[in-house]
């Protein structure tokens, strides 16, 4: 599934081609992706301009505004575009040319700078859903969720206290989007590794300069991955196409068996199995 610097990677991908363009046609080639679309929702989008495209955790938000009549009034309230990619997912730019849709391209819209987004969903985990912007803090999806990892707010303090007493270990702790948004299984054991945590250490024990450390790595990690377009470790691409890079410099995720970087333990990285994800970790240089 993507995670934080894939879902930001794209968001900053069609950013340009969408912010300030008017949506012109919107085509749904299915009533369902993982849920249900929104009813009418050609009709409800196409001829809205986007305000802005943005990011939370690892939705994506298109910030649309109030319908219009003809005359440019407005007739109702600005709405929220939410996207999830899924397991699967892709949004691609490209010229609206006409092209016929490929085989798992479910929906399409094109706006008045002649181009075209495009949602790929093989799998059909994703999500699109339509929600009022006054609504937005209070969904379900979003109300309960942490802090950004990049946001100034989540800092050592912030972690401390909120690991402050948790029995779970700090690998699963990482993965509750409700202690931090965004984070997946990748970027976990990357920023483990580099900040020296066990995967296995009590989420409650990483206090002081080990919460100083981790938060550091955590976000060295996803600026890097951020950089470099992401991690194209199996369905996905950025929104031109092509793939990201940073699965290249994977430091222990996916590498079980080979040596740990910058250590001479001599025994490689490992591979455990937590929550039903596999984990990877060097057992010498992570504490």
């Amino acid at each position: 599934m993507p995670e934080l610097p894939e879902v930001e990677t794209v968001r900053r991908g069609i950013a340009p081609h969408l912010e300030g363009a008017r949506i012109i046609r919107f085509e749904a080639r299915r009533a369902d992706l993982r849920t249900p679309l929104p009813r009418h929702l050609a009709a409800r989008v196409t001829g809205r301009r986007v305000l802005a495209v943005r990011r939370r955790a690892k939705y994506l938000l298109i910030d649309l505004e109030a319908p219009r009549t003809g005359k440019g009034a407005p007739t109702g309230a600005p709405e929220v575009m939410i996207i999830h990619l899924g397991m699967s997912g892709r949004l691609l730019v490209g010229p609206d040319n006409g092209a016929p849709p490929g085989p798992h391209e479910h929906i399409a819209f094109a706006t008045d700078r002649g181009t075209e987004i495009r949602f790929s969903d093989p799998r059909r985990f994703g999500v699109l859903d339509l929600l009022p912007s006054d609504a937005f803090s209070a969904d379900k999806r979003f109300a309960p969720l942490g802090p950004e990892p990049l946001a100034p707010e989540f800092d050592a303090a912030y972690l401390e206290q909120a690991l402050a007493g948790s029995r779970t270990t700090i690998k699963a702790a990482l993965l509750d989007q409700h202690r931090l948004a965004g984070v997946g299984n990748i970027y976990a054991c990357e920023a483990l590794f580099q900040a020296g945590i066990s995967p296995r250490r009590q989420a409650g024990t990483v206090r002081g300069e080990r919460a100083a450390r981790l938060v550091a790595a955590i976000k060295d990690v996803l600026a890097r991955a951020i950089a470099a377009g992401g991690s194209s470790a199996r369905d996905y691409v950025q929104a031109s196409g092509e793939a990201g890079w940073f699965q290249h410099a994977w430091a222990v995720y996916d590498r079980e068996g080979t040596p740990c970087p910058g250590c001479d333990c001599g025994r490689g990285v490992r591979r455990i199995v937590q929550g039903g994800r596999s984990t990877f970790y060097c057992a010498s240089r992570q504490r």
